[in-house]
């Protein structure tokens, strides 16, 4: 009896534990398969949502449905329906290698304001492209640019002080016409020269309070001009019985037949023209670098020679503009200055600035003809033609490359810069 009792309760425990399902199996696949998963950094999309939602849902479902299964099946691993990864895109040897191919050449960009005249000196307008043709030391170059737009300018202002005070008085009272001349887009800054260069104001607006109180502060009686004295009964001091009743007021201590020494001028305008650059050269590549000075272009005693300044000129891209006035108005001194006639001196040395650097001058002796011309010089800067093209010239060269600039149209002529030194500042790759 104990006996088949034990046997049934062994029957019983064997069946309870027959009825126990099995843990679900791992699934054997990686993280591959996996898909519609949120990116780190990109945020949760509205695929990845949806998926979420409906996970959410199912799950009570599917966890009813692993309660009610039998025990004696086993959960399969689930089928890899994922689209395999790509493969990386090969890389090629040619294109890793491609940057060691690629050559870089250095270009300078030159920029040739020109400006075309006909028989009666009027400035030719509505000239194309074709018509021109531009040359660097002799070999054709191709045009890369071309331009009939008026470019802002950056004007440096040089005034001569050194002038007569009769002269002077005209140039004072024609200096309120010169901020009507430009535009309201243009700057100028304001430069005197007596003894040596000295800046009035830094670059400002035309039509700004500043630039009318520059130019009221940089008015000047001008200098008197009358012939010094050097001998005669004017040229010494006082005397008595042909001795001299003090010494020291003697032209020669103790000596009444010395005679005196005029002193000597100065006009330093290769100093004015060099300083004014340098100012210029501080402006935007994008603006016009002009230098106008009003003056009788005498030089005398500067520091610097006109080659030097000539050099910093061309190498920076800056045109000397002028009005001559006084005895350098008159009609050919200017020409005469151009062609630089042996064992002479040259006592106007504008010219030679405005052609080198294919500016232009006017000379005026009145009120009213000093203020025609600063209207007439800023219309002919606005009316200019700007040519561009690309130079190989070595950059780091100091070497001077001469431009000839030619138009196919009869009975004109053609100012232009005369050449550039390279500079680094124009250098394009």
């Amino acid at each position: 009896m104990a006996l088949s009792l034990f046997m049934l309760g062994a029957a019983q425990q064997q069946q309870q534990q027959q009825s126990i399902p099995d843990a679900p199996a791992p699934a054997t696949t990686g993280l591959s398969d996996l898909k519609n998963q949120v990116t780190p950094g990109s945020g949760a999309t509205a695929d990845t949502k949806q998926g979420d939602q409906n996970a959410q849902q199912n799950a009570p479902q599917n966890q009813s449905s692993g309660q009610n299964s039998n025990s004696s099946q086993t959960p399969q691993p689930n089928q890899q329906d994922a689209t395999p990864q790509q493969p990386p895109p090969q890389t090629f040897g040619n294109q890793q290698d491609q940057s060691a191919f690629l050559i870089r050449v250095p270009v300078n960009y030159i920029q040739v304001p020109v400006r075309v005249w006909d028989k009666h000196h009027h400035q030719v307008a509505g000239l194309e492209p074709e018509q021109f043709r531009i040359y660097e030391d002799g070999n054709p170059q191709n045009l890369a640019t071309f331009s009939v737009v008026p470019e802002p300018l950056s004007v440096a202002f040089v005034i001569d002080q050194t002038l007569p005070s009769d002269i002077m008085k005209k140039v004072n009272d024609s200096l309120d016409a010169i901020t009507g001349a430009f535009a309201p887009y243009d700057s100028m800054a304001v430069i005197t020269y007596n003894t040596s260069p000295e800046l009035v104001t830094t670059f400002t607006g035309m039509r700004g309070a500043r630039l009318p109180a520059a130019l009221q502060s940089a008015k000047r009686p001008g200098r008197d001009m009358g012939m010094p004295t050097v001998s005669g009964p004017m040229a010494s001091g006082m005397s008595i019985n042909g001795n001299s009743p003090d010494p020291n007021l003697a032209p020669q201590r103790g000596n009444m037949s010395g005679f005196l020494v005029a002193p000597k001028e100065s006009h330093p305008l290769n100093d004015a023209i060099l300083f004014a650059a340098r100012e210029l050269a501080r402006q935007p590549h994008d603006r016009r670098r002009v230098i106008y000075v009003i003056g009788d272009g005498k030089d005398q005693r500067s520091k610097v020679t006109q080659k030097e300044v000539l050099k910093f000129l061309l190498t920076n891209n800056i045109s000397v503009y002028g009005t001559l006035v006084g005895d350098s108005a008159t009609w050919g001194v200017g020409y005469l200055d151009k062609l630089r006639l042996p064992l002479l001196p040259t006592d106007n040395v504008l010219p030679k600035y405005a052609t080198f650097t294919g500016g232009y001058l006017n000379a005026q002796f009145s009120e009213n003809g000093i203020q025609r011309s600063f209207a007439d010089i800023a219309a002919s800067l606005r009316s200019d033609y700007t040519l561009g093209y690309y130079s190989h010239a070595p950059s780091l060269s100091e070497k001077h490359h001469s431009i000839e600039v030619k138009v196919k149209v009869p009975d004109v002529d053609v100012s232009a810069k005369e050449g550039y030194y390279p500079s680094l500042a124009n250098v394009s790759q």
